[in-house]
């Protein structure tokens, strides 16, 4: 569904593969020449999460400098689908401290698209919230026979240092490229010259990729390819929480094959096999007076396919997609309290979950300026407890509960797309479910430090579903008018759950961690509705001197309540953002104003506190030019420059974000 400023984009792989026709609602660039949709102001040298955070319908939840989690339309990761080139990928940390978007980096992505809401790509499952599919880069066929890029960059504030070197070959018939990206931070200091202690991290990235085209046959060709990425963080301290990570360590691969039609109506068809596996190892023994020390490990082990075919003609625009996967994951805890013996303890049952599904969407032009989408899909999933001592110690609980699961989950959404003259208008809704997740349906005394609780799964749980209705109004000069562009844009979309799935106290369990407050079991209550709107704006001057000016707006505001009436947590306040562009042949500037109203809606009754109100500027500049055939991009900026102390509604903890921050980079293409 289209919503708020509609940046519908194709994600190309390369110049020879034919783009997924999916619809997304926007993209963020990471790495490309062409301006095809927003960008982090520090370029291909953002991290991640900075990169995600361009996006309208997207914002984080930070327990520290490194890897946040996604939150889309105010719905954490349970029910956000992520894909990695369309590949599914698990997090093994039952503190969500490794996302899936923590093990790729900028390097070696082209861009992130989302899909808000129940209208996925073809690869989501369980995507009420919306999805987010990371696309690599990919140098493609017929490209520059050989191109090389080197990068540095520097910020002030915990010395972060960031380095990147990426090279490519292209042929007719062969291309690869292939590189290495390495992140390097001390503990950060907030507003005030505070240093937030355990804050630190490093990372290593290395990717590489390769394509062969094998002869055509009237113009009809075949391609393969394959992809290895290898990423591994070490001594990433998470101030928010109690315990920091020793190893975050991921392999991911996959091998894809491709076939494109000459056809009036099929137009290519991809199968892709991937394998993935992710060690996540916790730690404490740098934290000071430590009541019990612990090992944390876990992993994640994921192997799938998917094949699609492509179809196209001058109504239709469709896609039909099977994928298939199989995720195993365990986790356990040793805790070594004093002179006393070890105590052991599963907290994931190395839960299999095999899931096949197949989707269908199609974009179909009723007349030139009419547009019906739909979008559907359905799974099946098989849950299996692999670990027998998981598997009773959960029991004592819940003493009906079977060690297989099988279940049903899916999705249908449509909407309406009106487009005349300097007008986009769109309305839209759906249904959709998904199942409980790992730790919702199985996790075994999960500490959450936010409130304090200790956490049990439930196998009992129903499948929580909800419905969408979206709306979105878009008004954009396509001419400029006496050398003016504007553009005024205007979204919502509320969810109606049913079978929300949520922890509740329960009092007749005593707590196993010290200093907890009690223990909560997730359950499943009756309905729970979450709003979203959002009004945004854009205004472009003329052109004086091959200089112009970009003023852009963007207000929102969010609400989120359960069966009760009582608000749920971490729903975003009244937010705002407005930033002015200067940009001239070669080079730009930018000063930025964003902030939060106060939290007055906060889930007093899921352990959220109020959040008080903040705003800061950003500055950033950034200049191109050529020596020879060597292309510079050097970019400067200064963040929070104010030196304000805050933290955001979404901070764990209160966990204060960073204070005034310098940092400059230096961009080498040859």
């Amino acid at each position: 569904m289209i919503i708020g400023l509609v940046l519908s984009s194709f994600l190309t792989l390369n110049s020879d593969t034919i783009d997924n026709p999916h619809q997304v609602d926007e993209v963020v660039v990471v790495s490309s020449k062409t301006d095809r949709g927003k960008r982090s102001v520090k370029g291909s040298l953002a991290s991640i999460d900075e990169h995600l955070a361009t996006l309208s319908h997207v914002s984080l939840v930070r327990r520290g400098s490194y890897a946040s989690e996604a939150v889309v339309n105010n719905m954490s990761s349970e029910r956000v689908s992520t894909t990695i080139d369309g590949m599914k990928i698990f997090y093994a940390c039952t503190d969500k401290m490794d996302p899936v978007t923590s093990y790729v980096e900028s390097g070696n992505l082209q861009s992130i698209s989302l899909n808000s809401g129940l209208e996925g790509n073809p690869q989501s499952t369980g995507n009420i919230g919306g999805s987010l599919d990371l696309r690599l880069r990919k140098t493609g066929f017929n490209k520059a026979p050989f191109q090389l890029n080197t990068a540095a960059g520097y910020e002030s504030n915990g010395n972060m240092q960031i380095y990147g070197a990426d090279a490519a070959l292209s042929s007719s018939r062969f291309y690869t490229n292939f590189g290495l990206f390495y992140r390097k931070a001390n503990n950060y200091k907030a507003g005030g010259n505070i240093e937030i202690p355990f804050s630190q991290f490093q990372k290593v990235n290395f990717f590489t990729n390769l394509g062969f085209r094998f002869p055509s046959h009237n113009r009809q060709y075949d391609i393969l390819e394959a992809t290895v990425i290898y990423d591994k963080a070490t001594n990433v301290g998470y101030p928010a929480l109690t315990m920091d990570v020793a190893k975050a360590e991921a392999l991911i691969t996959s091998i894809s094959y491709k076939h494109q039609f000459l056809h009036p109506l099929l137009v290519s068809w991809e199968t892709k096999a991937y394998y993935n596996h992710i060690v996540h190892i916790m730690d404490d023994t740098k934290r000071p007076d430590v009541a019990i020390h612990m090992d944390m490990p876990g992993k994640s082990t994921t192997a799938g396919l998917y094949s699609m075919l492509l179809l196209r003609n001058s109504i239709h625009d469709a896609t039909i997609n099977y994928d298939l996967y199989y995720n195993r994951r365990f986790a356990d805890m040793t805790m070594y309290p004093g002179e006393a013996s070890p105590m052991y303890m599963v907290t994931w049952p190395d839960v299999g979950t095999l899931n096949t599904g197949l989707s269908f969407a199609d974009a179909i032009s009723i007349a030139t300026t009419h547009t019906l989408h739909i979008n559907t899909k359905w799974a099946v999933q098989t849950q299996n407890l692999h670990n027998e001592e998981g598997y009773k110690a959960l029991k004592v609980f819940f003493p009906q509960m079977k060690q297989k699961n099988n279940q049903m989950i899916g999705r249908i959404a449509a909407s309406y797309e009106w487009t005349p003259r300097n007008w986009n208008i769109s309305i839209g809704t759906g249904w959709g479910s998904r199942a409980a997740t790992i730790t919702e349906g199985y996790g075994y005394y999960l500490n959450n430090t936010f409130d304090k609780y200790d956490y049990i799964g439930n196998p009992h749980l129903k499948n929580e579903s909800a419905i969408e209705c979206n709306v979105a109004i878009k008004y954009a000069t396509r001419t400029p008018v006496q050398g003016w562009k504007y553009n005024i844009g205007i979204d919502a979309n509320t969810f109606f759950f049913s079978n929300y799935i949520i922890g509740l106290f329960e009092q007749r369990i005593s707590p196993m961690t010290v200093g907890a407050e009690g223990v909560k079991v997730y359950a499943n209550i009756p309905h729970a509705r979450i709003i979203n709107s959002r009004l945004s704006t854009q205004l472009e001057t003329p052109q004086i001197k091959n200089i112009y000016l970009i003023w852009a707006n963007n207000i929102s505001y969010s609400q989120g309540t359960d069966n009760h009436g009582d608000n749920l947590p971490f729903i975003a306040p009244w937010q705002f953002t407005t930033s002015l562009n200067i940009v001239g042949t070669t080079w730009s500037a930018q000063i930025q104003w964003k902030g939060d109203a106060k939290q007055r809606n906060y889930g007093w009754k899921y352990g959220e506190t109020t959040t008080p109100a903040y705003s800061i500027l950003n500055i950033t500049a950034e200049y191109q030019f050529s020596l020879s055939t060597l292309n510079i991009t050097a970019r400067a900026g200064v963040e929070n420059l104010l030196d304000r102390n805050y933290s955001t509604y979404s901070d764990w903890n209160k966990l204060p974000q960073k204070g005034r921050n310098v940092y400059v980079s230096c961009t080498l293409n040859i």
